[in-house]
């Protein structure tokens, strides 16, 4: 753990605002990662959980339905507090509820019990990423792009962890198995106390509103009307909208899919599911650096247009065009979180807590209403056509023309 005294030795003292603190930035996303390799061990039990107890698939979609309503609706309130007030300390708080979450999960006996943990580990996850944004965005300096990338990165790689894990410890010893990785759960609340004591001593490092004539001498995007801010991010929402209903019907049904039209081997489609979550990881983290240099309203563009003419021509190929398709969508679409939710703190500047957790609250909400509603629409027409529909999707991204300029013109030379 070389990260924790770095973070220790920059607290004394006030850093640069405009330096990037990269021992924060990878903190943040190990913390990341541990959260999101927790919220991952419950879907991967479900097996489990459904022979154990009898469940339903109504019961198992109740479970999956209280842990995204808890972690989607909460995240804007949290960001909306943590923006009026500075909680520093709240992190290792929304980490020991995730604790506890894993602790009442491993000891639940009936379905009641079951959702009450599903509840407790959503909530620790509103706490965690609205205030986690934050602290990227702090120690961004000028490379805000770059941070919200890292850290994002962080919570994919707890994604693609997590089943693999609940695979090998999980399943073979059973639910109380869940208990061990509390020791994930303590360490995250022991890092995140570091990085807590770091936000508490460089209060500085967080841009709070500015007027128009400041943020203009400050070489910033200068404050838009309320109206136009109110419209342009009804557009972002759209747009988050576009990304995480298509990136929900390949994370969820491409295996499917794969299977129905090509007749493939379940293991086949899972090499293919790994290589479209690979190029997922690659393009989330290219999204960030490349707005820095380009305009985060550029990346916007590209990474939700731009995978148009990809996604209508991919229920139309063969396996292998398919296979490659995938890897451009997969690159493509991952890059516009990064950009729409620095974008949206640009626009609405000192409200970085509360952008981050709107944001992050609709991808959540979005991505499971998403995945139930293809679910049932597959029920009914085929999963074909789930694919076909979904297609037309990232033309929503030319809303984009409707986005304000907010951006400072960037120095050819830099």
């Amino acid at each position: 753990m070389q990260a924790s005294p770095v973070i220790a030795s920059e607290s004394p003292a006030k850093t640069d605002a405009t330096r990037t603190v990269f021992a924060v930035l990878f903190a943040i996303s190990f913390s990341h990662l541990l959260n999101d390799t927790i919220q991952a061990l419950l879907p991967s039990i479900y097996p489990m959980l459904k022979d154990n107890y009898s469940l339903s698939f109504t019961q198992l979609g109740l479970i999956t339905f209280t842990f995204q309503i808890t972690a989607s609706l909460l995240q804007p309130l949290v960001g909306y507090l943590t923006d009026k007030r500075s909680m520093p300390f709240s992190l290792p708080v929304g980490m020991a509820l995730t604790l506890t979450g894993l602790v009442a999960l491993a000891y639940a006996g009936d379905f009641a019990h079951i959702l009450i943990a599903a509840a407790l580990v959503g909530a620790g996850s509103a706490i965690f990423h609205p205030e986690a944004s934050r602290i990227a965005f702090m120690a961004a300096g000028k490379r805000r792009g770059l941070a919200q990338s890292v850290f994002q990165v962080g919570g994919n790689a707890g994604s693609a962890i997590g089943p693999l894990l609940a695979a090998l410890i999980i399943v073979p010893h059973g639910q109380r198995a869940v208990l061990g990785f509390s020791v994930l759960a303590l360490l995250g609340v022991f890092v995140l106390c570091r990085i807590g004591r770091w936000h508490r001593d460089n209060p500085h490092r967080l841009q709070r509103k500015r007027t128009a004539s400041s943020s203009a001498a400050h070489g910033e995007s200068i404050e838009l009307p309320r109206r136009r801010v109110i419209f342009a991010v009804c557009v972002l929402i759209a747009l988050t909208f576009s990304k995480y209903v298509y990136l929900s019907s390949l994370t969820s049904y491409y295996t499917f899919y794969l299977i129905d039209r090509f007749h493939i081997s379940v293991q086949s489609a899972q090499y293919h599911l790994f290589i479209l979550l690979a190029a997922v990881a690659v393009g989330t983290i290219a999204g960030g650096p490349i707005g820095d240099r380009i305009g985060r309203k550029r990346v916007i563009w590209a990474s939700i247009l731009g995978v148009a003419p990809f996604s209508l021509l991919l229920p139309h190929v063969g396996l292998t065009t398919t296979a490659v398709l995938s890897v451009f969508i997969g690159l493509i679409l991952a890059s516009a979180f990064s950009a729409i939710l620095v974008y949206a703190q640009e626009l609405m500047p000192g409200k970085v807590g509360m952008v981050a957790g709107l944001f992050f609250g609709l991808a959540f909400g979005v991505a499971g209403i998403g995945s139930a509603v293809l679910g049932k629409v597959a029920d009914h027409t085929g999963i074909n056509y789930v694919f076909q529909l979904c297609a037309w999707l990232p033309l929503i991204g030319l809303l984009t023309v409707f986005l304000p300029d907010i951006e400072k013109p960037r120095d050819p030379a830099a």
